[in-house]
């Protein structure tokens, strides 16, 4: 499909989406400058982008959203906690969280570096309050906010638009 053939509502959610997307990193580097972990340390970038650019997608909705995150911080807390700080504990942590994810139904592939930064970093178990809990709160609450209100802009009562498909 060409750029001419592009509808203007898809357009338009697309750029909504892209100008979301970058105001929420924005937020995140404004946070990150101001709090006891980096940037780097906040695994949240490809979440937003995942969640902003696709929120019709299943691992975009609030379950797999904060889930994933919750769930994927907690594996790599306590492969770190059993094992200490390794390249391969890194690694079986991100395996272990993929498994975790999938049956606990909250699938998000952006938090698949939440282990890696946990493990690779030692980071302590406050980190799965803040930043992985308040931080996937905060973007789903934006994401609901931000979605919503260019639903409304682009076409008055269009499900399609909205976020989430479903909360749970």
């Amino acid at each position: 499909m060409g750029f001419a053939m592009i509808d203007r509502n898809k357009l338009w959610a697309v750029l909504a989406g892209s100008i979301g997307g970058a105001l929420a990193i924005a937020a995140t580097e404004m946070y990150s400058a101001t709090a006891q972990f980096p940037l780097v340390a906040i695994p949240f970038a490809t979440s937003i982008v995942l969640v902003m650019g696709s929120p019709q997608a299943e691992p975009a909705q609030p379950r797999a959203l904060v889930g994933g995150h919750l769930v994927a911080t907690a594996v790599g807390l306590l492969a770190v906690k059993l094992l200490g700080p390794g390249v391969w504990v890194a690694a079986v942590a991100v395996g272990l969280a993929m498994i975790a994810m999938h049956l606990t139904g909250t699938f998000h592939p952006p938090a698949g570096i939440d282990p890696l930064v946990v493990v690779i970093n030692g980071m302590p178990l406050s980190f799965l309050l803040v930043p992985a809990a308040v931080g996937a709160l905060l973007l789903a609450a934006f994401a609901f906010a931000w979605h919503n209100l260019v639903a409304r802009g682009v076409k008055r009562g269009d499900a399609s638009l909205a976020w989430p498909v479903r909360w749970w």
